[in-house]
């Protein structure tokens, strides 16, 4: 069953930060915990999820941290579900085999299909589109702003 669990609430915020006060270095995982409050213990694990899901990109060294791995236009919060929370959902699908004929040929049908509804509604929703509304409700950036040698 997909939950609202503190680890997807992360990853989201952490998607979202990134993409949101993003400039033209790397966002490190300090400035996340900084900003948004997230135990850099359940950061890390989170953040390497996504790194390895191509949702986003590590850059190593001295001056390293995380950048998006594509366009926020192209990263919904479906694929960050899935990512985080959607491989033990699978497994509990498979292996849940018990129970009543009622609970297996009605109930979870329909906790499956509701399921589904939602994921469907969250790959609606990109990173773009929360970024927009952040701008909307005009909450500052404090990323790094990129410097302009312009004349």
């Amino acid at each position: 069953m997909l939950k609202s669990s503190r680890k997807l609430l992360f990853a989201i915020e952490a998607v979202l930060d990134i993409a949101y006060n993003a400039a033209d270095t790397p966002v490190q995982s300090r400035e996340i915990t900084e900003r948004q409050g997230i135990p850099r213990r359940y950061l890390e694990p989170v953040l390497q999820q996504l790194v390895r899901a191509d949702i986003l990109i590590g850059v190593r060294g001295p001056r390293g941290g995380y950048r998006l791995g594509r366009e926020r236009r192209r990263i919904t919060l479906g694929e960050i579900c899935r990512t985080v929370d959607g491989g033990l959902e699978a497994e509990e699908d498979r292996q849940d085999t018990e129970g009543s004929e009622l609970g297996r040929e009605v109930l979870r049908p329909l906790w499956a299909g509701l399921r589904d509804e939602l994921l469907a509604k969250l790959d609606a929703v990109t990173i773009e589109d929360l970024c927009a509304e952040a701008r909307g409700r005009g909450i500052r950036k404090i990323g790094k702003s990129a410097l302009d040698f312009t004349i």
